[in-house]
């Protein structure tokens, strides 16, 4: 630490502050005023507070559901001007967003001109549109003049804004919300008001209800768009009793027959906020990368409504494998986020579950009740403050009129001579000639006792929870047959379904373009895949010292098994190798092989085919081929090989023996059933070695015999009769080879 700075004389009042305190407070101040008054919801009314500024403006312009429209730049320059001192464009696209049909489930805004649409076109200028509130607006705002919410001054202090609305809608589960703060951000769907409301009566009825309970009634989201979730229903379940979690939603598909065993997949609905336009064209573009073999043709045949017609490439195309590989490439299948990270009562943070949200709801709507029904009582008290005083002068109305015409003071004389208050008494005074008559003491009478009744009504009200309760659940059915699933509004457009069960493997086997290609492996370890099956192999190039060590043939949609000499299988997508334009990519690049380890052998795999693998000391077992696969960079460990030693061979089983030769030059024949089926493992010992070890293995029929090939390519056979001094059972030593057999001691000759 340096010695603390002196303020310079006369340089005024200069307070020393540390950076480090400093910059916590501000940034701290910020966060607080990202989360409280920009990014996160209120729970009681679901909106962030320039929806709520844009509503109320419009409510102090009487932009009413039954009146004429307003244009956008006049509620935008009313809502900069007097509430929210932001931006215009982001007032306006605030605005935009409350009027979309396709982004909000039930949108608060009427808007008339260029709004946008699902292709992701933006709207018109505010200059160009005009806008008006919707019955969903006009329930948030019920009771707002009935004293039913707090209100504050606005930021010059010339006005006052509501700090919350009423809500008489359950605007945050109907509508969703999404936000990101400082340090916490927050992602709600929509949902289906007719079953938040049933969920919403569920508590009123029963408080202490959990959400299993809850969920009877709340399926899941809904979202404007519709779509299908696929999202089973423990995960559901659990992302609502925790407010976090994810739903997987589908795009809604039909196969549509086109005659002649021809089909096409129609597509009419879209996950929710998926742009049309853009995933039209990431289909478009996975076409022309050839990442889509079973798909021909993409076409938008959209109108009003949404047209995606997806054309096979053949007749014999299964339609669901083709839309599962659609969901893996393309936006047709998307994860919604479900973080309930709300404002409770406005003031915290806070991660709620479905039931915590309905708890608050509920509890803002009995509060307002109660505001509501004070305000209303404070209005029925004075109003029958003045109609008791109008019927005491309805009572001696010659003696008011000579106190008007004859008293100098004649409010203070009426005040004592009927003992009226100051209210009655000026009320009085400011009474019309014409109210003077007979018909009208009726009237009064009738509005006494009538608002006599409603104050008893309303008391009682105020007294007794239940009653609250009662009024608040006839509020909420109200709403509920207001957007009942028999309205178009109202009608659920999100299904659910389980998600088809369709092999993985398939499935990625049907994204690949099935093309033949002839996998190289140089001895240096160069890895490549030539397009065509190549017969010869003489032709193919490597690096400077580098030669040919294996080639086979394959396809591009086949799994490839690479055995390492420490006993490791490696598996690789023949359609990821590098091409053949140059030597290719080491091949260690793909998978993790140790240094001092190299690759035995490569094929393609065959799940129903099987393999005899053997160490260099004899030892070995079958091992299927699919048991070989594995989806990790370092592979599996198969065959178990001692420090000193290695893997030494692969060799295909099919036949009913096997054929040993060690390094000694002895050979065993011996049956197959001697070896075990094993998944890993040292496996048995098939040739007992005093000196050396394996040198080659081969698995053959009896039948047939068993054949070599010698260095100058001439084939010999050894029948079963003639085999008859090398049979025996495995683990034995075996017999010196006989005549003719190669030099090189493998059945290959080479």
């Amino acid at each position: 630490m340096g010695k603390s700075v002196e303020p310079p004389a006369g340089g005024g009042d200069i307070e020393p502050v540390d950076l480090k305190t400093a910059l916590e407070e501000r940034y701290l101040a910020y966060a607080l005023s990202t989360i409280m008054g920009r990014a996160l919801p209120d729970v009681r009314d679901g909106l962030k507070p320039v929806h709520r500024r844009i509503v109320h403006a419009m409510r102090v312009l009487r932009l009413d559901p039954g009146q004429g429209y307003k244009k956008c730049a006049r509620i935008v320059g009313d809502v900069m001007g007097k509430f929210h001192p932001h931006g215009d464009a982001s007032i306006y696209d605030a605005l935009v967003r409350l009027s979309q049909d396709f982004a909000i489930r039930y949108p608060l805004i009427d808007g008339q001109g260029n709004f946008g649409n699902v292709d992701g076109d933006s709207a018109a200028a505010m200059r160009y549109t005009e806008a008006r509130m919707t019955d969903v607006a006009t329930l948030l705002l019920r009771g707002i003049d009935e004293d039913a919410v707090d209100f504050r001054p606005t930021y010059n202090e010339e006005d006052q804004e509501p700090i919350v609305l009423p809500g008489a809608f359950p605007n945050l589960l109907a509508n969703g919300a999404s936000g990101i703060a400082v340090g916490m951000a927050t992602s709600i769907p929509p949902h289906n008001v007719a079953e938040i409301c049933d969920a919403a009566l569920k508590l009123i009825e029963t408080p202490d209800a959990p959400v299993e309970a809850l969920l009877r009634f709340v399926q899941g989201p809904d979202f404007p768009t519709g779509g299908v979730v696929v999202e089973d229903a423990a995960a559901i379940r659990e992302a609502y009793a925790t407010g976090r979690g994810s739903f997987r939603v589908r795009a809604r598909w039909d196969k549509e027959d086109t005659g002649r065993g021809s089909y096409v997949v129609v597509v009419t609905q879209i996950p929710y906020m998926v742009q049309k336009s853009r995933l039209i064209e990431k289909i478009a573009d996975l076409l022309t990368a050839r990442k889509l073999p079973l798909l021909a043709d993409v076409r938008d045949e959209s109108a009003e409504d949404v047209r995606i017609v997806l054309e096979p490439r053949s007749r014999t195309v299964d339609p669901e494998l083709l839309m599962e590989s659609l969901f893996r490439l393309t936006d047709l299948e998307s994860r919604i986020p479900l973080n309930m990270n709300v404002l409770s009562g406005g003031k915290v943070p806070r991660v709620m579950s479905l039931r915590d949200v309905l708890v608050e709801w509920l509890a803002h709507r009995r509060e307002v009740l109660q505001r509501r029904t004070a305000f209303r009582l404070g209005q029925i008290a004075r109003r029958l403050e003045i109609v008791s005083g109008y019927l005491v002068v309805f009572l001696n109305i010659d003696e008011v009129i000579r106190i008007i015409r004859e008293e100098d003071e004649p409010k203070a004389e009426l005040m004592r001579t009927f003992e009226l208050t100051d209210v009655q008494a000026e009320a009085v005074l400011n009474l019309r000639l014409r109210s003077l008559r007979k018909l009208e003491e009726m009237e009064l009478r009738r509005e006494f006792d009538s608002l006599s009744e409603e104050k008893a009504r309303k008391e009682a009200l105020m007294a007794s929870a239940e009653l609250q309760w009662s009024a608040i659940g006839e509020e909420i059915r109200e709403v509920r047959e207001t957007f009942s699933k028999k309205t178009a509004i109202g009608r659920r457009r999100t299904l659910f379904a389980e998600a088809p069960n369709h092999d993985a493997d398939v499935i990625a086997e049907a994204m690949i373009e099935r093309e033949p290609v002839t996998i190289v492996l140089s001895q240096k370890g160069f890895l490549r895949a030539m397009r065509g099956h190549m017969a010869d192999t003489s032709t193919l190039t490597f690096r400077e010292g580098d030669k040919l060590k294996m080639a086979f043939a394959a396809h591009t949609t086949d799994k490839l098994v690479f055995l390492s000499t420490n006993g490791r299988a490696f598996t690789l997508a023949a359609d990821k190798l590098p091409g053949g334009r140059g030597h290719g990519d080491p091949i260690r690049l793909a998978i993790e092989l140790e240094d001092d380890q190299d690759i035995v052998t490569g094929f393609v795999a065959n799940p129903s085919a099987r393999r005899l693998v053997v160490a260099d000391d004899g030892n070995g077992f079958i091992v299927g081929e699919g048991d070989l696969v594995s989806g990790m960079r370092r592979g599996k460990q198969i065959l178990n090989v001692t420090a000193k030693g290695r893997l030494a061979l692969a060799v295909p089983v099919d036949g009913d023996s096997v054929a040993v030769v060690g390094e000694n030059r002895k050979l065993l024949v011996f049956p197959l059933s001697q070896v075990p089926d094993m998944a890993r493992g040292k496996g048995v010992r098939l040739q007992r070695y005093k000196d050396g070890g394996l040198a080659d293995a081969k698995v053959f029929r009896m039948a047939d015999g068993l054949t070599w090939t010698d260095g100058g390519g001439r084939l010999f056979v050894r029948g079963e009769a003639e085999l008859l001094e090398w049979r025996g059972d495995r683990a034995q030593a075996g017999r010196l080879v006989p005549k003719g057999f190669p030099k090189s001691g493998r059945f290959s000759g080479s």
